[in-house]
């Protein structure tokens, strides 16, 4: 059977961004209007973002799926595919240049432990949640690991790692929506309600890094107690995103056994950990670190934006609200956590 045959016979042999018969200048023609439709809308996204004080990633999904009609039938079909799935891949390994274990370090072993089994716990209780209200385990560790990892990102970041078979990409977009409207509830609530609590600064940064989703969300509301709660809740948001890595190993190995699939791990896990080592062995100029933590920031927002291209607000809400539920479910339980810890260990 020739390469053309096995093609032709197994499209899914072949990846968006696979080069067509017709060359470098083939692949271009074919792609080029999908990712200039994508780069556009994430321009406009991250504009707004500035200007309206928005997460980019929600106006990017809102944006790109005003452009639905665009995602199946037209030329801009092929680009857009390739922005959301080879273009995620790519921003997700750029973001294991955002570590530094020299952070993270200085929160001390009692609060590291805490973190780390609040992030277990979420995602298991993601997992249990979404079986009691009829959805896979795929779902549960989608929902569960956006809110106990780093809202959107990590949630783009499981499912590029799951196997298509047991996520749709309105299940994606879903987890994006939820995630993002809870951490943005969360900026403006946590930090009422934890000096509420009777909690100092140093424990409710603590607690606003260990339970707000989005990184620049957690920096928005620490800082709004004070620059001591501000620089705590950073360093627990960047323990919380060192571990985005561990999640991603067991859960591509978990589902690359249930699938029947090679041995070996996705190419941008990998990319990831060897960036994440490079980070924290090598000093490498700021410049770089700025201008390669951007070009992630905005390689997720393209992804985003094309992904809101190929889903219409009707797939999007045709299983109902349980899945904004269980996300909204999944941000209690950890807050209730976290609750607990303070309680037992920070007071």
């Amino acid at each position: 059977m020739s390469k053309a045959d096995l093609v032709a016979s197994h499209p899914e042999a072949t990846s968006p961004g696979d080069p067509k018969p017709g060359g470098i200048g083939g692949w271009i023609r074919a792609h080029r209007g999908g990712v200039v439709l994508a780069v556009t809308i994430a321009l406009a996204a991250s504009f707004l973002a500035e200007h309206y004080g928005a997460p980019a990633m929600l106006f990017a999904l809102l944006i790109g799926m005003a452009f639905n009609f665009m995602s199946e039938g037209s030329q801009a079909a092929e680009g857009i595919a390739f922005c959301s799935r080879t273009l995620l891949r790519l921003g997700v390994a750029l973001l294991g240049l955002r570590l530094t274990f020299a952070d993270v370090s200085q929160l001390g072993v009692a609060p590291i432990v805490g973190v780390v089994g609040m992030l277990v716990l979420t995602l298991i209780g993601g997992v249990i949640f979404a079986r009691l209200v009829g959805r896979n385990t795929a779902f549960g560790l989608l929902t569960g690991g956006s809110v106990a990892i780093c809202g959107a990102s990590a949630a783009m970041a499981i499912a590029a790692v799951v196997p298509k078979k047991f996520l749709k990409e309105e299940d994606i977009l879903l987890a994006v929506v939820g995630v993002t409207a809870m951490s943005t509830l969360a900026m403006i609530v946590y930090p009422m309600l934890f000096r509420a609590l009777g909690l100092a600064d140093v424990e409710i940064g603590y607690m606003i890094g260990a339970t707000i989703h989005d990184v620049a969300q957690v920096v928005g509301a620490g800082y709004s107690v004070s620059d001591t709660a501000g620089d705590i809740a950073t360093f627990t948001k960047l323990l919380r995103v060192a571990l985005l890595p561990v999640v991603l190993l067991t859960v591509a190995i978990v589902f690359r056994k249930e699938a029947g699939g090679a041995a070996g791990l996705p190419w941008f896990v990998v990319a990831f950990i060897l960036l994440m080592v490079l980070r924290n062995s090598v000093p490498l100029p700021e410049m770089v670190l700025t201008a390669i933590n951007d070009m992630s920031r905005f390689l997720l927002v393209v992804a985003i934006a094309a992904l809101g291209v190929r889903t219409s607000l009707e797939k999007l809400f045709a299983p109902g609200v349980k899945g904004l539920a269980l996300i909204a479910v999944d941000t209690l339980f950890l807050l209730g956590q976290a609750i607990v810890f303070a309680h037992l260990f920070l007071l």
